[in-house]
């Protein structure tokens, strides 16, 4: 695996992965999930740069992905899965889950990891 991918990848796809969490979430569909006003930003950012070199690892250890094309599919269905990965573990706990909101954070996330993987998948290309 080269390394100098990997952190790039990891680094500038985490960074995607938060600036995409604030068009979609805090911005386009700010009034479907609503907050208390008490986010706390630090953690949301490791979340997504965790997620960035989560995709960079998979694209250069184990899938060889080096194009925003198989990037993109990749992502996409990365997000599927952690999408409903998520979804069921919030909606656990609630007597009556919001389908609807499942759906749109579903779509949401699909497009966001999509666009990561092909963002991703693009930089590693770039830097072979």
């Amino acid at each position: 695996m080269n390394v100098k991918n990997f952190i790039v990848g990891g680094i500038v796809g985490g960074i995607a992965e938060f600036l995409l969490g604030f068009l979609f979430y805090g911005f386009l569909f700010k009034e479907n999930f609503a907050t208390n006003g008490q986010e706390n930003m630090s953690f949301i950012f490791l979340g997504c740069m965790t997620f960035g070199f989560f995709i960079s690892y998979i694209f250069n250890r184990w899938a060889g992905i080096s194009t925003a094309v198989s990037g993109l599919k990749a992502g996409a269905i990365i997000g599927f899965f952690i999408g409903l990965h998520g979804n069921f573990f919030t909606n656990a706990m609630n007597a009556a889950p919001n389908y609807k909101l499942m759906s749109l954070d579903m779509i949401i996330m699909i497009i966001m990891s999509a666009i990561v993987g092909a963002i991703v998948g693009l930089l590693i290309g770039k830097m072979k």
